[in-house]
């Protein structure tokens, strides 16, 4: 089984050998070149779902390859590595169309994160199902909400308007901001995506609005911030809600006076930003407890957008467990043909509340556990117990056992991914955060009984 071919160009020969080991490592097929003129050449008669390039090279460098593939309009997910990247370069490589842009040296983990995603990415952009619109490829569904919410966001997409999206974890909200970013006339300029849970309220600001030389320990040189490395493209503020009160009044002072103050900067910078926000929690209920400030939210919520919770979906139930077979049999090199009565039974009578990315994370394991055509309810993991995977017609279950199939469920997840938390946390569908915090629980309860 392989996830996926890449084609990997690379002018140094030991690091060269190096990335393509990694590489298969993981499972990918790599073909490796040494320029640019030869990753053409391979192009003509091989088909790639990645393209993996060094910055600079003899002959054809990393620009100049993916250059050279818009003017063709080779549409394949394209990484530039570089040990010599500047900012102008990144920014550069980003409104080319690269997936991403990663500094030497990095670790295994961080590449095979990245091109898991990149080639995640192909796959879901060019494979709509059947009852999908054209325009929104990536966004499978025939649900009456969701064509809603989808024509509300076509409306208002070429306007430099705010946008927050609302609704659970797993629906889809940062699908949704790239199709607004793609439906905008800023398409063609750079998406950037911050979740502002993921650092501290310090570093955060530093994220955002960059800094100067000196401005604080450790700040060595100047760095741009993603607003930006943004500049007349598109800002995704992922889980605004969790956003320090200190840090808003900032916030909104960007979305007021379209500009930004660097962390030790002497003059402000004008920003041509399109800022979307999202979140999974009551931000309406925040502002009232004055956790959230109310004159930011207004900012925010010009153009307001909910997205509906899976379990309101029913229609596209069945519909996106078929998409996600044909996902991952093409990643994981498998031949699944569909699902039994019994297992889509089971899907329809599911309360999904992880979402979206619930039943992705159960159709990848379904894929991979399956021996026959067919997935069967026993492929679907879901345990013994169907009220613990959220199926609402088994009413008897004692409350405990929720909590019990959950425990087993998480360390068997965590045996599966030999102790590898991050590997566990996406399977499952949470944060590593959140995976901490459960086995801490966990490890508390067995001392408090003698097991530890």
């Amino acid at each position: 089984m392989h996830k996926g071919n890449i084609l990997l160009i690379e002018d140094i020969d030991q690091e060269r050998a190096s990335l393509c080991e990694v590489l298969k490592g993981e499972g990918y097929r790599v073909t490796a070149v040494g320029n640019g003129v030869s990753a053409l050449e391979e192009l003509k008669g091989h088909n790639y779902d990645l393209i993996i390039s060094d910055l600079r090279m003899p002959e054809l460098d990393g620009l100049g390859l993916l250059r050279k593939l818009n003017e063709k309009e080779i549409d394949i997910p394209f990484i530039v590595i570089s040990g010599y990247g500047t900012v102008e370069s990144a920014i550069e490589a980003m409104k080319l169309g690269a997936f991403d842009f990663i500094l030497k040296p990095f670790s295994p983990k961080a590449m095979k994160t990245v091109a898991t995603k990149a080639i995640h990415s192909r796959i879901s952009s060019s494979s709509p199902g059947k009852d999908t619109k054209p325009e929104a490829a990536s966004i499978i569904t025939r649900n009456r909400q969701m064509f809603d919410q989808l024509n509300l966001v076509k409306t208002v997409a070429d306007s430099k308007a705010s946008v927050l999206i609302q609704g659970e974890s797993g629906t889809g909200k940062e699908l949704f901001s790239r199709f607004i970013h793609n439906q905008s006339s800023r398409r063609n300029k750079t998406f950037v995506a911050v979740n502002c849970a993921a650092l501290p309220e310090g570093l955060l600001e530093s994220e955002l609005f960059g800094h100067e030389k000196g401005s604080f320990t450790g700040a060595v040189s100047k760095k741009l911030g993603k607003f930006e490395l943004a500049q007349g493209g598109t800002m995704l503020l992922d889980e605004i809600s969790e956003m320090n009160i200190h840090l808003q009044a900032k916030l909104l002072r960007v979305l007021q006076e379209s500009e930004i103050d660097r962390v030790g900067g002497r003059h402000p910078v004008p920003i041509d930003t399109r800022v979307i926000s999202t979140t999974n929690q009551d931000i309406e209920a925040a502002v009232q407890a004055e956790k959230f400030r109310a004159d930011l939210y207004y900012r925010l919520n010009v153009i307001p957008i909910r997205l509906p919770p899976l379990r309101e979906r029913e229609d596209d139930i069945l519909l996106l467990a078929d998409y996600f077979i044909k996902k991952y049999n093409k990643i994981d090199g498998r031949n699944v043909k569909g699902l039994t009565k019994d297992a889509a039974r089971i899907l329809m009578r599911m309360q999904w509340p992880g979402n979206v990315r619930e039943l992705e994370n159960i159709m990848e394991r379904a894929v991979l556990l399956c021996r026959g055509k067919l997935i069967d309810k026993d492929d679907l993991f879901i345990g013994e117990n169907p009220k613990a995977a959220g199926v609402s017609e088994f009413s008897s279950v004692p409350a405990g056992s929720l909590k019990e199939m959950e425990e087993r469920m998480i360390l068997n997840t965590l045996n599966q991914t030999n102790g590898n938390r991050t590997h566990a946390a996406e399977i499952l569908g949470i944060s590593v955060r959140t995976l901490r915090n459960k086995l801490n629980e966990y490890r508390e309860k067995m001392s408090a009984s003698g097991g530890l």
